[in-house]
């Protein structure tokens, strides 16, 4: 970001003094004005709810342009990194800048999948949990409880601790993720395995057995890799901004990222998908497709209270560049499974 020649300037009907801001310029999107002296020049306060045309800071890792449907990572187009790379390249690249060479590449896979287990009392701290606990409650429990056991790498002003957290935390959370969901079915535990690829590892830990052998299938795995990728992030959303929010006091990494797991779990953000899927499941149980427009008359009368849950965006106000790589793994998924005609995806 670089200070440009002209200056923005703030002139009041009032007839009080104008004043004159300085603006920068970004490598990429709209100039931003510098507002941070405002209140000492003026006295008054920006009010902005939303942060709709607010920057809250200067990063040079994800940008998007909601007008025209464009999702950089790292300049990147996410097109590209959803067909070409997998998702420890894309996690590697939002690291670090750059993607990694073969021997990067390697190093790094290595590195994350060698750390996906966990210290073995997490298991006994999942216990305390009821049986019907939401998902979402337990792995906040369990990602802030990371620094309890990993109290090693806390210190958030050490850019080695920072670093050392985000390895841990990217391995590591599958299993927790895991975990969680066989606590809650009552199944036992799957350890990880170093041969797994990272999305296969996860299925496994999700769906595997101890009482027989798991074969990972390439379709699954590759479209829970795809995901993985779509949503490695998405500039200052609301659970980043939860997260840099926490950051700012000097708190540990683990608990900052607890909290953004709890912002996450919110319907307006990522619990918005768990809404979509009990909104299909409802009109599914009360007659299916022959009651979606029954369904729609409740969504246009305001005085229902029915939204209709995963449709539009906040920011991609177009067209979201995520969907149609999202259309084609979900296709390639029902006819993997053979549930291209079930009704609930109709």
């Amino acid at each position: 970001m670089k200070l440009v020649d002209n200056k923005a300037t703030l002139s009041f009907s009032n007839g009080a003094p104008s004043v004159e801001l300085p603006v920068y310029a970004g490598s990429i999107g709209p100039d931003v004005i510098d507002i941070r002296k405002l209140y000492a020049q003026t006295g008054m306060f920006t009010y902005d709810p939303g942060f709709l045309s607010t920057a809250s800071c200067q990063s040079a890792i994800t940008y998007i342009d909601g007008d025209k449907g464009e999702l950089l990572y790292r300049g990147y187009p996410i097109e590209q990194l959803a067909t070409n790379c997998d998702y420890l390249d894309t996690c590697y690249l939002l690291l670090n800048g750059e993607l990694p060479n073969e021997t990067e590449r390697n190093d790094f896979h290595k590195l994350v999948i060698n750390h996906t287990m966990v210290n073995e009392q997490m298991q006994f701290f999942l216990r305390g949990f009821r049986r019907d606990a939401h998902p979402m409650a337990i792995l906040t429990g369990l990602v802030g409880a990371m620094s309890a056991f990993y109290h090693d790498s806390t210190d958030i002003n050490n850019p080695e601790h920072r670093r050392i957290a985000a390895i841990r935390l990217i391995a590591k959370m599958p299993t927790l993720v895991a975990m969680a969901y066989k606590y809650k079915i009552g199944q036992p535990y799957m350890y990880p395995q170093n041969k797994l690829s990272y999305a296969g590892n996860f299925l496994r830990m999700m769906f595997g057995t101890p009482c027989e052998d798991y074969e990972v299938n390439p379709v699954l795995e590759r479209a829970l890799d795809r995901i993985f990728i779509l949503h490695a992030d998405h500039e200052q959303n609301a659970s980043t901004s939860t997260v840099r929010l926490c950051a700012s006091s000097g708190t540990n990494p683990f608990a900052a990222i607890a909290a953004g797991v709890a912002c996450l779990w919110g319907p307006a953000h990522g619990g918005a998908n768990e809404a979509c899927l009990n909104m299909l499941e409802e009109i599914q149980a009360s007659g299916g497709v022959a009651k979606v427009g029954e369904f729609m008359e409740k969504v246009k009368d305001k005085s229902s209270g029915v939204k209709l849950m995963g449709f539009g965006h906040r920011v991609y106000k177009n067209y979201d560049p995520r969907a149609k790589l999202m259309q084609e793994t979900c296709n390639e998924v029902l006819t993997e499974l053979g549930l291209e005609n079930d009704p609930l995806f109709k």
